[in-house]
């Protein structure tokens, strides 16, 4: 029999249970093991209250933190010691006694068209998303689309497109890679077109903030430039006072140690879309992001915003 090479460590990894969650979940299992072998990493799917609410729109409900809740409330009572979430379903603020232990390399952050490209859908095709902030941009590009909230998981949504129930739907593209489904794409949307949704194509390794086995397991496989942009990304969404269904779109890239953020604020006809851009040090991330949505602010954002907050 072999003799171990040292003592083994086992970390409970919560999930939510579709398809692209527990997919991300094995490649970040793998991972781990990869780079600590006598670390072994289990699964439990947990369900949460986005999961359960599949007939409302996102927007209607609130976003902010309807897919990480009940996760984080297993991570605090000690039932899971790690989680991994799609960035872009994070609440900017953490609970206390959490911390985002990893961010790994970001896929790609871009929203994609499955059914048709924007050039070749005729005035007046009804096309799906869930986000207040892709339709708005939607109906900057093109008011004469029909717009229209779909739920769902991502075989749901692509089935809605085969059988004919919408034109096209948006989706990110992150997702489709990560299960292989890059086939499906019909057109992927430039940020400047389309700008993103903070964080999105990012992975959120979330763990206590104890500096414990499950943290300590996740902190060398952190990314520092994927960290860097969405640190800039979800500081202009905190400073901006926005969840994650707002019409708040934010993209940064890190080059040579600096970083350009580009960012969006769309009223939710698409009637009226502010654009601005900064850039500055990778290490002052924080700082830009907050500097550049004080300016958003200023150019007509505050008055976007305070109409999207009072209809809800």
């Amino acid at each position: 029999m072999a003799t171990p090479t040292g003592p083994r460590t086992t970390l409970v990894l919560g999930t939510r249970g579709s398809k692209l969650a527990l997919q991300q979940s094995e490649w970040f299992q793998a991972r781990i093991h990869a780079v600590a072998p006598e670390v072994r990493v289990s699964l439990r799917k947990i369900q949460t209250s986005g999961d359960k609410i599949v007939d409302v729109p996102l927007a209607k409900i609130g976003g902010k933190g309807l897919f990480v809740k009940e996760i984080e409330e297993a991570l605090l009572d000690g039932a899971i010691d790690l989680a991994v979430h799609s960035l872009k379903d994070m609440p900017t603020e953490l609970p206390a006694g959490l911390t985002l232990a990893a961010v790994p390399e970001r896929e790609d952050p871009r929203d994609v068209l499955v059914g048709s490209t924007l050039a070749r859908l005729p005035a007046g095709a009804r096309v799906g998303t869930s986000s207040l902030r892709r339709s708005a941009q939607l109906l900057a590009l093109r008011p004469d689309l029909e717009v229209e909230s779909v739920r769902g998981n991502l075989d749901t949504r692509l089935r809605k497109v085969r059988e004919g129930q919408f034109a096209a739907i948006v989706l990110a593209a992150a997702g489709l890679r990560r299960l292989g489904w890059e086939d499906r794409i019909s057109e992927a949307l430039p940020p400047e077109t389309m700008c993103p949704a903070v964080g999105q194509g990012a992975l959120a390794i979330e763990t206590r903030q104890d500096g414990g086995a499950g943290y300590q397991a996740c902190v060398p496989l952190d990314h520092g430039p994927s960290r860097a942009a969405v640190t800039a990304e979800r500081a202009l969404l905190r400073a901006l006072g926005g969840g994650c269904q707002v019409p708040i779109g934010a993209h940064a890239l890190v080059c040579d140690g600096r970083i350009r953020l580009r960012a969006v604020v769309v009223s939710p006809g698409g009637g009226t879309l502010l654009a601005r851009s900064a850039e500055g040090a990778a290490g002052d991330a924080e700082a830009l992001g907050a500097a550049l949505a004080e300016e958003l602010l200023a150019g007509g954002a505050r008055q976007i915003l305070a109409a999207v907050y009072g209809e809800r």
